[in-house]
């Protein structure tokens, strides 16, 4: 082998060699170059996290918190109760400053405010402030209807008669005394024949309060009526039936629910203690265990004591769950009587006196009207119009 093929491979060799390092050179200058490009970026624009947090010399902006809606006062008292009854009713009107208060739909109202103004007389809440100004009595809303909410709010609009006005009216509101019922249109024998309404009357008396534009009053209204602070409209009724015999539950309640007709049953609570009948009725006291005679052969509410008349009365109203209005067994009643009454905190009791009840009725004598067997229609007519 000469030497020039000797050296052939060793040359090659190092050319190789010399290859490799100018790759290496060049890889080193492009990464030199892409690591300069990259810091020239990131000193144009910044990295994404220094781009979202501040400097230190910053104090980072606070989000604001938003400012929540105020309750109005209805939803704040709607707050107050998860009850899906529940429903606020508002008051609005001239003078009206009445804060909203909780009802419960499907029952009758109660206990709405009778506002107080100098110089004027209320004159009832209205379902609208149109109504209100011409005093509708259709319109007129009291504790003689249930209670209808939209989205558990209601609003009523009051509105005022002057003094001059209120005298004017003349009011005299006939309180009718109903005793027991009978289907017969004969009648019942015996003494107490007169006490037995015929039903087929009863029917149309309370159709005729029903659909002849009556104002049914309640009675917490008929108090500030008597004290000259609530307007009330002479074509008022109120209804009451006396001792709730059988025949009140089997005949009249019925009836008074077909017409939708507030009455009130006076209850002796140591005979019966039923629960109401129907929506309409109220259960009010003709007293615990008073409905007998005494020593003198007359009521018990005029041989006890006012202390033992009150123990009675309190006995009745624990039953029934209302201090308010009562009835007199007999109607007998004296001044210990009304002692006795207002020891147990009764407002108003009904004798059997006949009359109407007008400004100034002495609220624990209220006088009645009595309706007796064979009394029609024409009758009743011509006693409440």
């Amino acid at each position: 082998m000469s030497s020039s093929n000797a050296l052939r491979p060793r040359r090659s060799s190092a050319r190789v060699r010399r290859r490799r390092v100018i790759v290496a050179v060049i890889a080193v200058f492009a990464l030199l170059a892409g690591a300069g490009v990259a810091y020239a970026a990131i000193a144009l624009n910044g990295t994404p996290d220094a781009a979202a947090a501040p400097s230190a010399s910053q104090t980072p902006s606070p989000t604001p918190t938003p400012t929540p809606t105020p309750l109005t006062p209805s939803e704040a008292l709607l707050a107050t109760t998860a009850d899906p009854a529940a429903c606020a009713v508002s008051f609005q009107g001239d003078g009206i400053a009445e804060a909203p208060m909780l009802q419960t739909q499907g029952t009758l109202y109660t206990a709405l405010p009778v506002p107080a103004r100098e110089g004027l007389v209320f004159a009832g809440w209205y379902a609208t402030p149109a109504d209100a100004a011409s005093f509708s009595i259709p319109a007129r809303v009291n504790g003689s209807e249930p209670v209808v909410c939209t989205e558990q709010e209601a609003m009523l609009y009051g509105a005022w008669k002057t003094p001059d006005e209120n005298v004017a009216e003349n009011a005299r509101i006939p309180i009718l005394m109903y005793h027991q019922f009978t289907a017969n249109p004969e009648g019942e024998s015996g003494w107490l024949r007169g006490n037995y309404a015929y039903i087929g009357d009863f029917d149309a008396h309370m159709n005729h309060i029903a659909t002849g534009g009556f104002y049914l009053p309640t009675w917490d209204e008929l108090s500030a009526f008597i004290d000259g602070r609530l307007w009330l409209p002479n074509h008022s009724v109120i209804v009451t039936d006396d001792d709730a015999d059988q025949s009140w539950f089997d005949l009249a309640a019925p009836v008074v629910d077909k017409y939708k007709v507030l009455a009130t049953s006076f209850m002796i609570t140591a005979y019966r203690q039923d629960p109401p009948p129907n929506l309409y009725v109220l259960r009010r006291s003709h007293t615990h265990d008073m409905h007998k005679a005494g020593a003198n052969g007359e009521g018990q509410m005029v041989n006890l004591s006012a202390a033992e008349i009150a123990a009675d009365m309190e006995t009745s109203a624990q039953v029934l769950g209302v201090k308010e209005v009562m009835a007199y067994p007999f109607g007998h009643h004296n001044e210990t009587s009304k002692e006795g009454l207002r020891l147990a905190g009764f407002e108003m009791a009904r004798t059997i006196e006949p009359g109407y009840i007008t400004i100034g009725t002495d609220k624990l004598a209220m006088p009645t009207v009595r309706i007796n067997y064979g009394m029609g229609l024409d009758a009743l007519v011509r006693l409440i119009g």
